[in-house]
């Protein structure tokens, strides 16, 4: 069932609405979703204004959100919701989920795992296409211009990771599989065979590639700082698939500019989609992705599972 004007059957006396399906995962959403399931309804449009939820949402207790900000003053307007399912870890980026608790009694959950291998081989990518100059290269063919670049071989190199859960430890297998030296910093105490965890100034210094992979809190905003990315080794290219707001972006962007760094590629903005004229899409020696890391059929389809396990669990 998939109908949101169908009225709960008996034995499921909740509701459940993906806000802002988008074709693609509203086709996996609706394959995976279950006879034995609560009731569903799919609101297939992926540009939903936070002011229209109440309405969307349609005093629904559950709301599976994908990209759609959910201000605390708006979630009080949602009649009859307890439960926020957000498709992935970020959920911070669009809404306070401890006020959401505290003034609205409405729980966040998120998801973690679906996509650490796609959102690693994404960093991976990002690296290699850095390290080769492969977005100058193409941005010059298309308008005439033969830019031959000089690359940067990877193989001996270090990769520095910052943070180390089920992403970090991904991108660590990959780049080991290659020939590279991986460091790791981690907020808690690790040791995996072949990563050298070693503290962030010394990181930071080392590392050939710095690569970023920390959840996004409290602790972490703006964690990689201007003096941080100051103090990354000369020439090092940065990478980040984790989330714009953990980073400076104008620093970023003007060490990029100024060769302190030798390339930076980011599928992640603190701001989403990234406005026209901002500075980072002004950097040359930048390869910019659309947070599309995750999107992978086989990541697409454990995030859904995983978003309708939280809805059978919260319906008991």
């Amino acid at each position: 069932m998939t109908d949101a004007e169908i009225p709960a059957e008996k034995g499921h006396p909740m509701r459940a609405v993906f806000v802002d399906a988008g074709p693609g995962l509203a086709e996996v959403a609706e394959r995976l979703h279950r006879d034995t399931d609560i009731p569903l309804h799919i609101h297939r449009d992926p540009d939903v204004k936070p002011d229209s939820l109440p309405e969307v949402l349609g005093g629904a207790e559950i709301a599976i959100i994908d990209h759609t900000y959910l201000p605390t003053e708006v979630a009080k307007r949602c009649a009859g919701l307890k439960h926020v399912v957000f498709l992935g870890t970020g959920a911070r980026s669009y809404m306070n989920p401890e006020e959401l608790a505290a003034e609205c009694g409405v729980e966040v959950h998120i998801i973690k795992g679906y996509g650490d291998t796609a959102v690693a081989e994404m960093a991976f990518a990002l690296m290699w296409a850095a390290a080769k100059g492969l977005a100058s290269m193409d941005r010059g063919i298309r308008i005439g211009e033969w830019r031959r670049t000089e690359g940067m071989e990877l193989t001996g190199k270090t990769v520095g990771l910052i943070g180390f859960g089920g992403i970090g430890a991904e991108m660590a297998r990959l780049c080991r599989g290659v020939g590279m030296r991986v460091l790791a910093w981690n907020r808690t105490p690790r040791e995996v065979p072949g990563v050298e965890f070693t503290d962030l100034d010394t990181l930071l210094a080392q590392s050939h590639v710095v690569s970023l992979h920390l959840l996004l809190n409290d602790e972490t905003r703006g964690f990689l700082s201007a003096e941080r990315i100051a103090a990354i080794r000369p020439g090092a290219i940065f990478i980040n698939t984790a989330r714009g707001a953990i980073t400076d972006e104008a620093a970023l962007a003007a060490a990029a500019e100024s060769g302190a760094l030798r390339h930076i590629g980011l599928d992640v903005y603190a701001e989403e989609p990234l406005p026209a004229g901002h500075a980072l899409s002004k950097v040359e020696n930048a390869t910019l992705a659309a947070h599309s890391a995750f999107r992978t059929p086989e990541a697409t389809d454990n995030l859904l599972e995983a978003a309708l396990n939280h809805c059978r669990r919260i319906a008991g």
